[in-house]
């Protein structure tokens, strides 16, 4: 068989198969329990931080197939495949996982339970019976249960990879090799499934799964690496090369200076090219060189930097071409063309449920500046006033204004290439509160059932197409009647009937009026309000 290097990974994956290894030939005292649950942890945490490196390959992969999709596209093809492979074998495994530790412990019925209960927490974790029968069924080899399923998953992915570097089946490269011959502490022969999964209890289930996953997240690494490496600096050289313009902002503000990168993408960077550029989109003639009106600026490595002044508003368009020296030492030139846009600073202050600021309570407010990033922007507000983050949104604002002001102003600054600038201000009016309805049984007039006014016993102050979500308390009021021609008023304290209130109620006749006025309620601002009249008639 064919030889290889092992990579650091995959010799620290040994290692913890070792210790694994050596943990399931004692017998399973709490010491041992928790070295397993110790290792299952590092596992875990080492798959989950190698996943992060990988991604970044596959990053890197898809930025060179945008540049030169025919040269590496073959490549990015299969690495697309490999990433596809990968993702179906360690979801099956995932769900593996979830499967067992529902067959092992009564308490976890559902594959939610299983994925969000760490491994310590579940009881049975120290228990085989189940683990076993869930991996053998009915086999003493395991073929026909679940780790003979698993056994053949994994040799069907490992020779999809090995097809997709060129090596062959018998490759010792990427590992994951289950036909190596395994011996039990007797000497008699075991298969791959009996050697791993024969006996052993739930933890170390788990820890080789997860274990698995790490030699599958390695060989997937080792792949999409030697294909990463196939696509070499000559791939890149190809017949029809395009200029690329690359800006990391085609929107400015005002004062800011705007830059771009001109280059050969995948080009010798051995070159030192030179390019002229001009105001305007029509393309760069001879003349325009020759003439001084095309402005000549010399690069390095293949990449030029352009740099335009940025005092003008605008949309500002420009054209150029690119001299670099052909590999039969001929000078060419590739044009290309793009456009800027200057802009004023721009600040961007919503009160995010009316266009007022109300005192005493919490107003939500969205800053943002076009272009800058929200940790970059820094607010302040009229004296007396606060501005704080929101801590249920963090990318709003919560305004508080107090009794007094007549408007708030908030202004904002914002860090910009090193240097805090000042975005402008947006002005607020300040109002107080609107004042509630005082409502009886929903009503605040009109004829009403003696029984459902005794029943709503109270005064409720209602906000009528207010946004906001606040109360006011009501404090006092007075009831009042006409009986036998006399006015009876009564005043209580709180928004509840008092006694002789409701006693008047019981008693009242049919079309007798109720009146509920003065009633005195206090809101969050800390002001009295006198609400409306509640005049009520008995039906």
């Amino acid at each position: 068989m064919a030889s290889y290097k092992e990579t650091p990974r995959q010799k620290m994956i040994a290692m913890m198969y070792l210790v694994l290894t050596a943990l399931l030939a004692l017998n399973v005292s709490k010491e041992m329990l928790n070295a397993f649950l110790v290792v299952n942890e590092s596992m875990e945490s080492n798959n989950k931080s190698f996943s992060g490196k990988i991604e970044n390959v596959y990053s890197e992969f898809e930025k060179q197939f945008k540049l030169s999709p025919v040269k590496v596209g073959p490549f990015y093809t299969k690495a697309e495949k490999v990433q596809r492979e990968t993702d179906k074998i360690i979801t099956y495994i995932d769900s593996l996982k979830n499967a067992l530790i529902i067959a092992s412990e009564p308490k976890i019925t559902t594959v939610e339970q299983a994925m969000n209960t760490p491994l310590k927490e579940i009881k049975n974790k120290d228990k085989y019976s189940e683990p076993t029968r869930f991996f053998f069924g009915r086999s003493v080899s395991g073929e026909n249960g679940e780790s003979g399923k698993l056994k053949r998953k994994l040799d069907a992915y490992r020779t999809k990879m090995l097809q997709a570097i060129g090596e062959s089946p018998d490759s010792e490269r990427l590992g994951l090799i289950t036909n190596k011959k395994y011996y039990d502490k007797d000497g008699k022969e075991q298969t791959w499934m009996q050697h791993n999964f024969y006996y052993t209890i739930l933890a170390a289930d788990i820890t080789i799964l997860n274990k698995l996953i790490g030699e599958i997240q390695s060989a997937e690494f080792d792949v999409v690496t030697h294909l990463f490496s196939d696509v070499t600096a000559e791939d890149f050289k190809f017949d029809e090369v395009d200029a690329k313009v690359i800006s990391p902002n085609s929107y400015i503000l005002k004062g800011q200076n705007y830059e771009a990168e001109v280059f050969v993408a995948a080009y010798d960077t051995k070159q030192t090219p030179t390019v002229y550029v001009k105001s305007g989109s029509s393309p760069i003639t001879d003349a325009d060189i020759e003439s001084g009106r095309a402005r000549k600026i010399t690069g390095e490595k293949g990449i030029v930097n352009l740099n335009f002044d940025g005092s003008r508003e605008g949309v500002h368009e420009y054209s150029g071409v690119i001299e670099m020296r052909s590999p039969d030492g001929e000078m060419v030139r590739y044009p290309f063309s793009s456009e800027y846009v200057v802009a004023p600073p721009s600040l961007t202050v919503a009160a995010t449920k009316m266009n007022v600021f109300y005192i005493g309570v919490d107003n939500p407010v969205s800053i943002s500046v076009p272009g800058i990033a929200a940790e970059k922007i820094r607010a302040t507000i009229t004296e007396g006033c606060t501005l704080n983050k929101d801590p249920k949104n963090g990318n709003d604002w919560i305004v508080r204004v107090p009794r007094g002001l007549r408007k708030a102003v908030i202004s904002a600054t914002a860090q910009v290439d090193g240097k805090r600038e000042n975005m402008g201000s947006r002005e607020f009016r300040v109002k107080r509160v609107p004042d509630p309805i005082a409502e009886v049984a929903g009503k605040k007039e009109g004829p009403i059932d003696r029984n459902t006014l005794l029943a709503a016993n109270a005064i409720i102050p209602q906000m009528k197409d207010f946004e906001f979500d606040l109360n006011f308390v009501v404090n006092s009021f007075t009831m009042a009647t006409v009986i036998n021609g006399d006015w009876i008023p009564k005043t209580t304290r709180g928004n509840r009937f008092s006694n002789e209130m409701k006693e008047l109620i019981r008693n009242a006749k049919r079309g007798q009026k109720f009146f509920f006025e003065n009633i005195q309620a206090s809101g969050p601002d800390g002001t009295t309000r006198t609400l409306n009249t509640v005049n009520l008639t008995i039906e």
